[in-house]
């Protein structure tokens, strides 16, 4: 039996966080090899089973853009959805939505950029006119009573701009929220974010009247930060923390971004702190050592590594 970390809580921090769990979403979109429809069923379920309460299960994107999530419609329709889970979707404009709203869905996000490059590369639009396009989804949403979080990406550094200055970032926030975005998950898409960073963000964010409740917070592990960068957050004040199960991810327009951050090392730190998540570790890492055999790879969790060869 695996033992748990040895416990010692830290009052300073939040008591309990909510976990936006990727992966089978962000986590699968940039695996050439297509997964099959059924073994993604079988994955948003063995998370939602684990205690995960936001399983992202998948993105109405034109399967040109993204062939792995081409099966959105078969997967939303065969997913046995667990009273109390939200099973959250991406959509990039109105048609993805009403496709979404074919699936009953609650919940859709949608995903801007702080950048101007990254508009350009990621959604072939400008920056000022990346709004237009989101709009009309938000307003449609919220018509048909659905909640919306927006995903902004590049808030931390950009492959081709290099540092993206905070106040951009402050700005783009406040376009998401202004649009009815209930929450706000600010992503470090390439990776590059430092502690002292993500504390200025949210400081500045606060400061600007942005509700600390709204934000989350989205890591990749490039330069093997994202665990400080969440407890920076933590301490901030943050509570919603987006993760992918097993470490899988990257980003399709930034190759140099590497994987999320891993849901199992995530659990593992904050179980050591003493904040609750509702998330039984072991049936996760069992979950994504699954998934980690049928893709045919060793998983970038540490804790999946670990547990997973405990006794050898």
């Amino acid at each position: 039996m695996n033992a748990l970390p040895m416990v010692v809580p830290d009052a300073t921090l939040p008591s309990e966080v909510m976990i936006w769990e990727v992966g089978a979403r962000d986590g699968l979109q940039n695996e050439s090899t297509i997964v099959p429809t059924a073994i993604k069923v079988e994955f948003i379920e063995r998370l939602a089973d684990a205690g995960l309460p936001v399983v992202e299960a998948t993105s109405y994107v034109r399967p040109e853009w993204v062939p792995q999530l081409a099966d959105a419609a078969e997967v939303m329709d065969s997913v046995q959805r667990r009273p109390g889970v939200r099973y959250p979707v991406l959509v990039p404009n109105v048609r993805g939505l009403e496709r979404a709203l074919e699936a009953s869905v609650t919940d859709v996000a949608i995903f801007a950029s702080a950048t101007e490059s990254f508009a350009h590369r990621n959604l072939n639009r400008g920056y000022d006119d990346q709004w237009e396009m989101f709009t009309p989804v938000a307003d449609r949403a919220h018509a048909e009573g659905l909640a919306v979080r927006g995903y902004l990406s590049m808030c931390f550094g950009d492959p081709w701009e290099g540092a993206v200055e905070a106040d951009r970032v402050v700005r783009s926030v406040r376009r998401l929220l202004d649009m009815g975005c209930e929450s706000i998950s600010l992503g470090d898409t390439i990776g590059v974010a430092t502690p002292g960073q993500v504390t200025d963000l949210i400081g500045r964010l606060t400061a600007a009247g942005v509700p600390v409740a709204a934000i989350g917070v989205h890591f990749h592990d490039t330069y093997g930060q994202a665990l400080a960068n969440t407890l920076a957050a933590l301490r901030a004040g943050v509570v919603t923390i987006d993760s992918s199960a097993g470490g899988l991810g990257g980003c399709p327009y930034a190759k140099s971004a590497t994987g999320n951050l891993a849901t199992e090392d995530l659990v593992y730190m904050l179980d050591g702190l003493g904040i609750r998540t509702g998330v039984d570790l072991d049936a996760l890492v069992s979950t994504s050592a699954w998934m980690s055999d049928i893709l045919g790879r060793p998983s970038p969790s540490r804790v999946v590594r670990a547990r997973s060869h405990q006794g050898e």
